[in-house]
C-alpha cells in the first residue's frame, strides 16, 4: 500500500491562518506512521535533525490526534535555562502517587513524555 493512501485528500480550512496549515508529505505521513507505531508498542523514539524540518510540528500532530484516547502526552521544551529541578517538578506535576514512592499516570491512561530541544540545557553541577 502506498503511504499516500492511508490518509484522506487534504483540504485546506478556509478558517485557518497561514501558520496553523500543515500540509502532509511522504515524510511527514511516514515518520508520523513510524512513531505511533513504536508508542503503540512501548518503545522510546528520540527524533534527530537539522533544524526547522517539521519534527516539533509534526510530533506534534502525532501526539494530539493520532494516539488512542488512554495515551496523553507531557511536553516538556528545554531552554538554555533548564534546569534538573525544573524538569523535574514539571513532572511531578502530572503524575499521580500510587503508593510511597510510586508515581504513575492516572488509573486506565498512559504517559507519553515529549522533551523537545534535549540539547539545550546548560550542564549543573555535576556535568548532567
Amino acid at each position: 500500500m502506498k503511504w499516500t493512501e492511508i490518509v484522506d485528500d487534504y483540504h485546506v480550512d478556509n478558517k485557518m491562518s497561514y501558520g496553523e496549515i500543515v500540509i502532509p508529505t511522504f515524510d511527514s505521513i511516514r515518520m508520523q506512521y513510524l512513531k505511533r507505531l513504536l508508542l503503540l508498542h512501548k518503545y522510546h523514539v528520540q527524533c534527530p535533525g537539522p533544524t526547522g524540518t517539521g519534527k516539533t510540528v509534526n510530533i506534534n500532530i502525532l501526539l494530539a490526534t493520532m494516539l488512542p484516547e488512554e495515551y496523553q502526552y507531557i511536553p516538556i521544551t528545554f531552554s538554555a535555562q533548564t534546569s534538573a529541578n525544573q524538569t523535574q517538578e514539571a513532572l511531578d506535576e502530572k503524575f499521580e502517587k500510587r503508593r510511597k514512592g510510586v508515581y504513575g499516570p492516572p488509573t486506565g491512561k498512559r504517559f507519553v513524555i515529549f522533551v523537545d530541544d534535549m540539547n539545550m540545557p546548560k550542564k549543573e553541577t555535576y556535568g548532567a
